[in-house]
């Protein structure tokens, strides 16, 4: 199974992604930024973070999981990796995250970006598993 992929948005990122389980779809979409962000060939998981997040129903908790795993990076210049869910309800989360410091000499930023929206936030079990939509401010 497909971790994610790219749908079109005006000026802005969209990601439609997959999981077969709640835990690998939260997961796969803290991928989907980083792996978007960087190489993740470059960035090791010597750092580790433990993350707990809560929202009013499973579109908030997703986006407020989002906005966390993004902050780490944009206000804490941790580059992520490796994501795990540990506890997951539709109105709380408890994971862990591993990644490395930003090193310009070794990092190149691909894309940046800089804020996770409610627009058009969708998350939903289906036959297959589970999916979402969201979008991003580049």
């Amino acid at each position: 199974m497909k971790r994610y992929k790219v749908f079109d948005h005006t000026a802005d990122l969209g990601l439609e992604i997959y999981g077969k389980d709640e835990r690998e779809l939260f997961s796969n979409a803290a991928f989907a930024i980083f792996d978007l962000t960087v190489d993740l060939h470059n960035v090791n998981a010597s750092e580790v973070r433990s993350v707990s997040v809560r929202g009013s129903d499973r579109e908030d908790l997703f986006v407020n999981y989002l906005r966390e795993i993004l902050y780490i990076f944009n206000g804490e210049g941790i580059l992520l990796k490796e994501f795990s869910i540990s506890e997951i309800s539709s109105r709380h989360l408890v994971g862990e995250v591993r990644g490395e410091a930003f090193n310009p000499k070794r990092h190149i930023i691909k894309t940046e970006i800089k804020a996770v929206t409610y627009h058009q936030v969708e998350v939903e079990k289906n036959k297959g598993g589970w999916k979402a939509r969201v979008i991003f401010d580049v």
